[in-house]
C-alpha cells in the first residue's frame, strides 16, 4: 500500500518540522523535561493539538491518518510535548463514552493546551487489567475512591485523571470496572514521582477516602473493560507513530555521524559492515512506515471497528523496530553515541520503554496469536 498523502497534508508535515526546527532544535530550547509547557501552549494556538478534536469542541475534526502524522514529525522533531499523547488516549475514550459536559472539558482542554492522563496499572496489575483492585465505592451522593495506580504517565502536569477503578466484582474479573473522571485538585489525592531513566515521567498515585460526584463516571457504571478495548486501536496507533517518528530520528542522526566520521583513513560509513546494516534499517523503517499508515486508514474508515490484530502488530512492530534502530545507532557511532553531548543516548532511553509501555512486546505477540486461534 503506498502512502498518498493530500497537499493540504503535506503542508502540515513541513510546517511541524519548521516549528520544531525553529522551537526545539537545540537541547537548550527543548530542557530536560519531556514536557515544555510554553512549548505546547504554542502547539495549542496553532490549533494543532485539536487535530483529532470534532469541530464542535474547536478542534479540526482530522482522522488518525493526521493524527498519526502529527505524532510522527512532532516526535521527528523532537518536541517535548509528552503530555500530548496521553491527553489524546483520554480525549478519545470521553469522545466515545463521555457526557456532553465532560467533552466539553477534555476535549475542549486538548484543544487548548491543557494535559490528562489515564490510570490503569496497579503494583499487582500491569498487563493483566482485569486485576484491579483500587476500589470506586458507590454513595448516595457520588463516590468513594481508595487504593493505588502506579507509572502513570503525566499525571504531574495534568488537569484531570481518567481513573479506571474497580467498582464490582473481585479482582481478575473483567466486569465491574468503571471510568471516572478525577481533578487532580481532588482532596485525598495524592501524586508521587517515580524516578526513572527518562526523568520524572511516571507516578504513583495514593487515593484516600477521595470523593467525587455521580456525574464523574465515564461511559456506563461496571462498563470499563469494553470501554477499554473500544481504545485499543488508538492507544497504539499513538505510540506507533511516536515510535516511527523517533525510530526515524534515531536513523538520520546515526546516519549523518557515520558519513563525517573517518576511521582507517575514510569514513566509517563506507564499510561494508555498516553500509548493510543501514540499508536494513532503514528498510525496517519503511515497513513500520506503511504498517501505521495502513492502520490508521482503517480505522479512519470504520472508528467503530476494533482491531486488535493490526493494532497489536502496528505497536510489536514500529517499538520493537525503534529500539533496533537506537541500540544499532548507538554501536555505530562508539563512545559517542553514549555521550550526553549527542541525542543517541535519549532516543535509547526512549525506545528501550516503548517496548514495555501500552502493553509489552510479549504481551502483543501473545493478543496477535489468538487472533489465529492460538
Amino acid at each position: 500500500m503506498s502512502i498518498d498523502l493530500t497537499d493540504e497534508q503535506k503542508a502540515f508535515a513541513e510546517a511541524i518540522d519548521d516549528f520544531c526546527r525553529r522551537e526545539a532544535g537545540t537541547r537548550e530550547q527543548r530542557g530536560d523535561s519531556p514536557h515544555h509547557p510554553g512549548l505546547y501552549r504554542r502547539m495549542a494556538d496553532l490549533g494543532w493539538l485539536g487535530v483529532t478534536v470534532p469541530d464542535e469542541y474547536g478542534g479540526s475534526g482530522a482522522g488518525m491518518v493526521d493524527t498519526c502524522l502529527f505524532l510522527e514529525r512532532v516526535a521527528y522533531g523532537q518536541a517535548p510535548v509528552a503530555g500530548f499523547t496521553t491527553s489524546a488516549i483520554v480525549a478519545a475514550a470521553v469522545e466515545r463514552s463521555g457526557t456532553g459536559e465532560q467533552k466539553k472539558t477534555v476535549l475542549g482542554g486538548l484543544v487548548a493546551g491543557r494535559v490528562f492522563a489515564i490510570a490503569m496499572s496497579e503494583p499487582e496489575a500491569g498487563s493483566d487489567v482485569a486485576n484491579l483492585s483500587c476500589r470506586a465505592v458507590r454513595t448516595d451522593d457520588g463516590w468513594i475512591v481508595d487504593g493505588q495506580k502506579t507509572w502513570c504517565s503525566n499525571a504531574h502536569i495534568a488537569d484531570a485523571i481518567l481513573l479506571v477503578a474497580r467498582s464490582s466484582g473481585s479482582p481478575g474479573d473483567h466486569h465491574g470496572l468503571t471510568m471516572l473522571l478525577v481533578p487532580t485538585d481532588t482532596p485525598g489525592l495524592r501524586i508521587s514521582g517515580i524516578e526513572t531513566m527518562g526523568g520524572k515521567e511516571v507516578n504513583d498515585l495514593y487515593f484516600t477516602g477521595l470523593r467525587l460526584p455521580a456525574d464523574a463516571v465515564v461511559g456506563t457504571r461496571d462498563n470499563g473493560w469494553q470501554q477499554l478495548m473500544a481504545g485499543l486501536n488508538v492507544e497504539r496507533l499513538i505510540l506507533a507513530a511516536l515510535m516511527l517518528g523517533t525510530a526515524q530520528r534515531a536513523f538520520d542522526d546515526a546516519l549523518g555521524f557515520i558519513r563525517q566520521r573517518r576511521q582507517f583513513g575514510r569514513p566509517v560509513g563506507s564499510f561494508q559492515a555498516l553500509r548493510h546494516r543501514v540499508a536494513d534499517l532503514a528498510t525496517e523503517i519503511e515497513c513500520c512506515r506503511l504498517l501505521v499508515h495502513r492502520v490508521a486508514t482503517l480505522v479512519d474508515r470504520d472508528p467503530a471497528r476494533v482491531l486488535p490484530r493490526e493494532s497489536s502488530m502496528v505497536k510489536l512492530k514500529t517499538t520493537e523496530v525503534a529500539r533496533q534502530v537506537a541500540l544499532a545507532g548507538m554501536q555505530m557511532m562508539g563512545g559517542y553515541g553514549y555521550a550526553c553531548e549527542y541525542d543517541m543516548e535519549r532516543h535509547v532511553r526512549a525506545t528501550l520503554a516503548a517496548t514495555v509501555y501500552g502493553g509489552t512486546s510479549e504481551i502483543q505477540r501473545d493478543i496477535i496469536g489468538k487472533t489465529y486461534g492460538l
